[in-house]
């Protein structure tokens, strides 16, 4: 069991992608996956994700899309102001306005394009395109 419930959801999540399949189940699933997960969901990488409880956490159903060329979780989680998004963009997206930063910022998870339109600054949490 590794220790990053977050990475082990998308890096899973990319496989099974890869794979061709069309359901993964997270487990355990925890509030920041799936506020991750939702955020995907509305950018058009992933279909619905539903919590199903059980004794051990729940578990979270997402249906794949077969959308996702590369997802994963930023290490260590940088820190991030108004004027520094264009620097991670070049890091981790392949080009400008190709693909989504997902930012943990004082209003909530959102993406970097809502937290540039809100002057708001946070921590980077993943990346996917």
């Amino acid at each position: 069991m590794l220790n990053d419930p977050l990475a082990n959801a998308l890096s899973g999540i990319l496989n099974y992608d890869r794979m061709g399949k069309k359901l993964y189940l997270v487990h355990p699933a925890s509030k920041t996956v799936e506020k991750v997960l939702l955020i995907l969901n509305e950018q058009g990488y992933l279909g619905s994700a539903e919590r199903v409880t059980d004794a051990r956490g729940g578990v979270l159903k997402v249906n794949l899309l077969g959308n996702i060329n590369k997802c994963g979780v930023v290490k260590p989680r940088f820190a991030v102001t108004m004027d520094e998004y264009e620097k991670f963009e070049k890091r981790f997206l392949p080009a400008k306005g190709v693909g989504v930063l997902i930012v943990s910022t004082v209003k909530g998870m959102m993406t970097h394009e809502e937290a540039k339109s809100q002057n708001l600054g946070g921590r980077l949490i993943a990346y996917c395109y």
